[in-house]
């Protein structure tokens, strides 16, 4: 399977998410934000970064991009995509997946590990986990603080991901830092789980939301 790494200028995670495709038993290949034909892909992870040095606010210059409406092709196909951090932002703001996320509760640059606790299983990243599981995955954001106007729906509909399960280092709504579409098969997360995808790196929990696209 074939799986697209989306570069715009500014991203610095694509490298880190390409090996973890490869560990996951992928084959990787990078897409540039000016492609749009995508059909060649079994799916797509968006990584993190400063897309375009988050010039108005994280994720507004890379949504008006050529590659945008491959993705949104790729998700009428229903075929899988994973926004990591800054692809996370990218998702809310192209209206991929509900809500939005925004600068930190403490406006700082925020990266340490994190405990996090599995809302739903029924996502093809979070399959293989238990609802209510404890994940140790890292953070590292500035805009990370999840924020939507319809939360009742979000938990009539399970879209729920991942919640920090500890302390809400950011100051998101109910601690959530994972939402899906109402398919599963589009999902935002602000953790870093291509850093946690080996043991040697502290956790390999991270691993199994690239599994998920077989």
């Amino acid at each position: 399977m074939k799986i697209g790494v989306i570069r715009f200028p500014g991203t610095n995670c694509d490298r880190d998410v390409a090996r973890a495709i490869e560990l996951a038993g992928l084959t990787p290949e990078y897409i540039w934000w000016n492609q749009e034909d995508l059909t060649d892909f079994d799916g797509i992870v968006i990584p993190g970064g400063f897309s375009y040095g988050d010039y108005l606010r994280a994720g507004a210059m890379a949504s008006i991009t050529p590659v945008i409406d491959g993705i949104k092709a790729l998700v009428k196909e229903e075929k899988p995509v994973l926004g990591i951090c800054n692809g996370a932002q990218i998702l809310g703001e192209i209206g991929l997946v509900p809500g939005v996320f925004i600068t930190n509760e403490n406006p700082k640059f925020n990266c340490e590990w994190v405990d996090l606790k599995v809302g739903t299983a029924r996502t093809p990243f979070t399959k293989s986990f238990k609802k209510g599981q404890t994940l140790q995955i890292p953070i590292a954001h500035a805009e990370g603080r999840f924020y939507t106007e319809d939360i009742d729906l979000l938990k009539d509909q399970d879209q729920i991901v991942l919640q920090f399960k500890d302390k809400n280092p950011n100051g998101s709504m109910e601690a959530i830092t994972s939402v899906c579409d109402e398919s599963g098969l589009v999902c935002a997360m602000m953790p870093h789980p291509e850093r946690a995808c080996e043991e040697i790196l502290g956790s390999s929990d991270g691993l199994n939301f690239f599994k998920g696209f077989l």
